[in-house]
């Protein structure tokens, strides 16, 4: 997989390399993310999919001199992870952070092999039942700031301390910023904007079929994006990493993602189709404004160039086919652009494009 636009200074260290690295899990995975520090290149957190109350989370890297995969880390979670995040801290300054989501968010320290408990954040301190979360969004700009969504129709944006002073042990702790209804039935998910400086506005998706946009300082209203002509739920949204105007969203059981302009209520710009069964996930290019990728049951990974968008966009640039299972997951590395990882069955792949 080779992206049309790949430069030609390559350096014979890279030409070496192989296009594709592979990693057997010992358990069914389900979500995944990539470390964006950057003295810890190729290093994904995975979280296991298990039907009952034990499930796993990994941590594995890959040794650039043998070309493999080894587990660095593996602990113990409840329930399976519905995501997983590795702090944003592309320059290594803020303690080495993961947070999971599941019955409730969860902190931890990242360490090798073990890896320690930080914080539980619960904001139900006065009842036995949870509502569980559905999905988090860790901001870019500021990492003391994580929003969670949740099946009881609210979204909580939460603020951690995380005492960023190297060399002195802080605990992590955190406190409930706001919690809002976002919607009318359940939240599936939450991402923060870049736009106006990347630190107030998010937007979420939920059972509803709507897209929904918030800011912090202005709470008391939110913006309808788009709503699903048949009120079909939607399950995943995404943020353009270059430009905060464009988002992409995904509805249940569907084989398309829609891309909206912010600029454009309502209305999609475009409408990605190629896919032959359900979607999972969607990544945008972290270093490009008009590459998107999505990957579904199907098997296939799509790579798509959306620059003509509003003409139509016809076919993917660049397809991967996973031969032995259903995509469930994609991530494309922050401080990666050329590796893009999957996972299906056990197994996770980086594929370099």
């Amino acid at each position: 997989m080779s992206m049309p636009h790949s430069s030609s200074s390559t350096t014979s260290s890279s030409t070496k390399r192989k296009e594709i690295y592979k990693y057997q899990a010992p358990w069914p995975l389900y979500s995944m993310n990539w470390s964006v520090r950057p003295d810890k290149r190729f290093r994904l957190a995975l979280g296991s999919f298990v039907e009952e109350y034990n499930n796993k989370v990994q941590i594995i890297s890959l040794d650039e001199e043998t070309s493999e995969f080894s587990a660095k880390s593996t602990f113990d979670h409840p329930y399976p992870t519905t995501k997983i995040m590795w702090i944003p801290d592309s320059k290594g300054v803020y303690p080495d952070l993961l947070a999971t989501s599941g019955d409730y968010l969860r902190i931890w320290r990242a360490g090798e092999p073990y890896t320690l408990f930080e914080c539980v954040l619960n904001n139900n301190k006065n009842s036995d039942f949870c509502a569980p979360l559905t999905s988090f969004d860790w901001n870019e700009v500021d990492p003391n700031l994580i929003g969670t969504s949740s099946i009881d129709t609210t979204c909580t944006i939460w603020g951690l301390e995380t005492g960023q002073v190297l060399g002195r042990v802080n605990d992590v702790s955190g406190h409930v910023k706001t919690q809002l209804i976002a919607h009318d039935k359940e939240v599936y998910d939450i991402a923060f904007s870049r736009a106006g400086g990347g630190r107030d506005m998010f937007a979420s998706v939920g059972a509803d079929g709507s897209v929904r946009m918030f800011d912090l300082r202005h709470l008391e209203h939110s913006t309808i994006i788009y709503e699903d002509p048949q009120h079909t739920p939607l399950l995943r949204l995404a943020w353009n990493k270059q430009d905060p105007n464009y988002l992409a969203t995904v509805a249940m059981d569907a084989c398309e993602v829609v891309i909206l302009d912010v600029r454009v209520p309502c209305t999609p710009v475009a409408r990605l189709n190629n896919h032959r069964a359900c979607v999972n996930g969607i990544a945008w290019a972290p270093h490009s404004s008009c590459h998107i990728c999505t990957a579904g049951d199907d098997h296939q990974a799509l790579i798509w160039d959306i620059q003509q968008m509003p003409r139509a966009i016809e076919d993917p640039i660049l397809a991967y086919t996973a031969a032995e299972g259903e995509v469930n997951q994609i991530q494309w590395g922050a401080t990666q652009p050329d590796w893009i990882a999957i996972c299906y069955n056990r197994h996770t792949e980086i594929l370099r494009v």
